[in-house]
């Protein structure tokens, strides 16, 4: 997703889809151990969206 895109999302939203990325990673990283992985980007492009709403929460928190 873009930053935008979570911008977008309220604190709430932004929580659920964080660990909604946590749990994903989770998964892929299962799948990469049992080489049933079928696109490898997959695991970097969800490390990355789960940067980016950590960055936006710090981003919220700071300007309260």
């Amino acid at each position: 997703m873009k930053m935008s895109e979570f911008r977008a999302m309220s604190d709430v939203e932004l929580a659920t889809a964080l660990e909604d990325k946590r749990i994903s990673l989770f998964n892929l990283r299962f799948q990469k151990a049992r080489n049933t992985l079928a696109n490898k980007h997959a695991i970097r492009m969800v490390k990355r969206d789960i940067a980016r709403i950590n960055t936006l929460i710090t981003e919220k928190e700071k300007k309260s």
